[in-house]
């Protein structure tokens, strides 16, 4: 099966084929740092990191750019309620976007520009769209002038006719037209320097969707291989990337506009007046990084999906299946003393390679990748051979990290999802292992009524044991 895609712009899976063979371009319209990420902004970072490691897995030389918006009327507004500099602001917010990201496995990109940091090319790509005669100046403000572009409204696949009904002029913009969308702002009374800068309009500051043209053409070309969001951008924000990129020009933007489904919070629409927002934060707090990240390809990128406790708890549960096998694999290849070179499975490789290579359908690849999981337990249950058991183990590993888990060392994974799990349920997991050495040491001296009043305690405070060969491990039922 070749590797396909869903275009936005054509309504249809294609074919990828990259500009240049065996090389893509991918940019993904990142943040707008005003405030701490939040469950929203993890769909979008997982879903499009994995299209950048299946990618890069799949043979590609890949180059990936993803922006921080840093200046935004949101930022300012933000700084002026909080008594801060929007610069400071914006930098403190990208450095914990930063953490968070990841803490639930998102590679940096290759190249991640900042807005501030490109005003030389937002003015001149502005300027460009003037002289074309696509965009006017107005009192300090440029617009872009819409109806100039025919081919506006083809990415969302709308009508001027009916945009024009929902569209209306706020206060103090200078628009020709109510459709018309903002390239340069006029610095307001009472905005901070630090957010305003030199043009031949007067000083101010570049609309939203400027940036997101310039840095993309400036990194990647004048046309690249693909572009990507969420839903919530195709319009206004990236139909108005296409207008004034193309518009300047008269070439094509992106061959492909990838988009990815809304989360909701049990079934309703994330919302802070709802009381159901989710930061990351929040949830890092009580769920290990790489759950919420199982929980997020558990779905299809395109499709929405609902977060709901018990649906992270599934996506813990599988996480910790796949490391509990990765380690009881280390440790059967290392009681064998076996130290060959491990090949890949094909079968399994081309399983995995088919489920990706639709869409990428992590839904499917990693239903696939569990069952590879499953056949490696069978093998070790089984004494099996020790090169059939690392050829496994391997590929279940490399598969694993194409989506972004499994990369930990098991043993330290598993630690530390314990300490998580238990703090959850309010448990010290010293304590846990302090019951534990107490109930050996019980057993030892024989005394088994008290390593079975232990094992009761635990049990009360939700805590599992299993005793095997090498000791007594535990975990936390959820």
């Amino acid at each position: 099966m070749a590797l396909r895609f869903f275009n936005t712009l054509t309504s249809e899976k294609q074919e990828f084929k990259p500009l240049v063979p065996g090389r893509a371009g991918v940019y993904v319209c990142g943040i707008t740092v005003y405030d701490l990420a939040h469950i929203g902004h993890a769909r979008f970072l997982v879903a499009f990191d994995v299209l950048v490691r299946f990618l890069r897995w799949d043979g590609f030389q890949v180059t990936s750019v993803r922006n921080w918006t840093d200046v935004d009327d949101k930022i300012i507004q933000r700084a002026q309620e909080r008594g801060e500099d929007p610069r400071a602001l914006s930098e403190r917010f990208i450095a914990a976007c930063q953490d968070d990201m990841r803490a639930i496995g998102v590679l940096s990109a290759d190249v991640e520009p900042k807005a501030t940091e490109h005003i030389p090319e937002m003015r001149a790509l502005i300027a460009r769209l003037i002289e074309k005669g696509f965009a006017y100046a107005a009192k300090g403000d440029v617009y872009f002038a819409v109806r100039s572009f025919p081919e506006y409204g083809k990415l969302s696949k709308r009508k001027l006719d009916d945009l024009l009904s929902g569209a209306r002029v706020e206060p103090g913009e200078q628009k020709r037209d109510p459709l018309d969308f903002a390239l340069w702002k006029a610095t307001k009374p009472g905005e901070p320097e630090s957010v305003s800068w030199e043009s031949p309009w007067g000083k101010g500051r570049p609309g939203w969707h400027v940036e997101c043209s310039a840095m993309s053409q400036k990194y990647l070309g004048t046309t690249f291989d693909v572009h990507g969001g969420g839903k919530d951008l195709i319009f206004p924000h990236h139909e108005n990337e296409i207008a004034q990129s193309e518009a300047a020009s008269g070439q094509p933007l992106a061959n492909f506009w990838l988009h990815n489904g809304f989360v909701t919070v049990d079934a309703e629409k994330m919302s802070k007046s709802l009381g159901n927002f989710r930061t990351l934060r929040d949830l890092l707090a009580h769920w290990d990084g790489e759950a919420l990240r199982a929980f997020l390809l558990s779905t299809h990128y395109r499709h929405p999906i609902n977060f709901t406790e018990s649906a992270v708890a599934d996506a813990d549960r599988r996480v910790e299946y796949f490391y509990e096998s990765l380690a009881k694999a280390d440790a059967y290849l290392l009681q064998k003393k076996f130290s060959g070179q491990p090949k890949p499975l094909a079968e399994h490789e081309q399983a995995f390679r088919e489920a990706m290579e639709d869409d990428l359908n992590t839904a499917d690849a990693l239903a696939r990748l569990e069952r590879l999981y499953g056949l490696l337990n069978a093998r070790i249950d089984a004494r099996g051979k020790p090169d059939e058991v690392a050829a496994m183990v391997h590929t279940a590993r490399a598969l694993s990290q194409v989506l972004g888990l499994s990369a930990r060392a098991p043993e330290q994974a598993i630690k530390d999802r314990r300490a998580l799990a238990a703090s959850r349920k309010g448990i010290d997991s010293r304590w846990v292992e302090e019951r534990i050495a107490a109930r050996l040491a019980a057993r030892k001296s024989k005394d088994f009524a008290r390593a079975d009043a232990i094992r009761a305690e635990l049990a009360a405070k939700g805590v599992e044991l299993r005793d095997g060969p090498q000791g007594t491990d535990w975990r936390v039922l959820l």
